[in-house]
């Protein structure tokens, strides 16, 4: 069963103020809960910034999150990008936003970021790097920076 996590109060707090001193992996999957996605895309993206396995269950235990709702029956996450196919045009519009973006708010502290978006060879790729791309953002502007990023992203691939 897939549930749905959102952040609690406690969560929202340590957010602003770093008061538990997460390490990074699991700021970044807090980060990430957002009421909306369910626990198995959470763990995928999860995986992708190298979070420890029990990392959700880390989270619920520290009470920085919280079960607010779940669905069995719900099929694997399709990645955004897929829409995108094969079209090297709007893949290449992505990958240059991206770039711009890591170049333009975190300068040299983005710079292996940078070499895994030139390394990335498809769109599904890129979005792959979109919760470390976030992450990263979150620390070096605001987490509303971060998930203002994610939301233009998401926009420029539907559009």
């Amino acid at each position: 069963m897939a549930l749905i996590h959102a952040k609690t109060a406690a969560g929202r707090r340590e957010i602003e103020d770093r008061g538990l001193r997460l390490a990074p992996a699991l700021r970044s999957v807090l980060l990430l809960v957002d009421g909306q996605r369910d626990s198995r895309e959470l763990q995928q993206m999860a995986q992708g910034l190298r979070a420890p396995e029990d990392v959700l269950e880390q989270l619920l235990a520290l009470e920085l999150i919280e079960v607010v709702g779940g669905n069995a029956e719900r099929a694997p996450p399709v990645p955004v990008t897929m829409q995108l196919g094969d079209d090297p045009l709007r893949y290449q519009q992505l990958r240059d936003w991206m770039a711009e973006s890591v170049r333009r708010h975190l300068g040299l502290k983005g710079y292996l970021i940078q070499f895994k978006i030139e390394r990335s060879r498809n769109a599904v790729g890129l979005e792959q790097l979109w919760p470390e791309v976030a992450a990263a953002l979150g620390k070096a502007k605001s987490p509303a920076f971060a998930s203002r990023w994610l939301e233009e992203t998401r926009a420029l691939v539907l559009a």
